[in-house]
């Protein structure tokens, strides 16, 4: 047997949230599809189911950007953001959005009233007024709120 320094330690990290994709759902590809026609500068944008972290319905116009994979990561910013409010006692309060600003690029979550859903949005600061894409954001999440109901 090897010595203690010698033996290989357990890896500790954390492992990442996996990217997953839940069977076709028609609302969320039609919210996908009205934002597209709304901003069709657009990056990237998906609609993804919070406590899965699976994407419902996505779309990319960078080859760089998977949404997809962006949807399980962007599920864990919200149940974080969820457990820091719980820890603040903020009673009666919800997330509406988080907004993510990087040096060129925009990313927005939009969630559902309840918070089981959110659209992930990523445009370009060059190409999209915030205000703008947050309306239009604001608009589909009621037409997703519609549908599940």
């Amino acid at each position: 047997m090897k010595p203690k320094s010698y033996r290989r330690k357990a890896s500790r990290r954390r492992s990442e949230p996996s990217a997953a994709v839940a069977k076709p759902d028609p609302a969320a590809a039609q919210v996908v599809h009205n934002v597209l026609a709304e901003l069709p500068r657009l990056m990237a944008v998906a609609v993804v189911d919070v406590e899965s972290g699976a994407s419902l319905a996505a779309h990319s116009n960078m080859p760089g950007i998977d949404p997809t994979m962006a949807a399980a990561h962007n599920a864990e910013v919200v149940k974080l953001k969820q457990k820091a409010m719980t820890a603040l006692q903020l009673v009666g309060e919800q997330i509406e959005d988080i907004l993510i600003t990087l040096s060129n690029q925009l990313h927005l979550l939009q969630l559902t009233t309840n918070g089981s859903r959110l659209i992930y949005l990523v445009v370009s600061t060059q190409n999209t007024n915030l205000g703008i894409a947050r309306a239009v954001l604001r608009a589909q999440v009621g037409q997703l709120e519609q549908s599940v109901r």
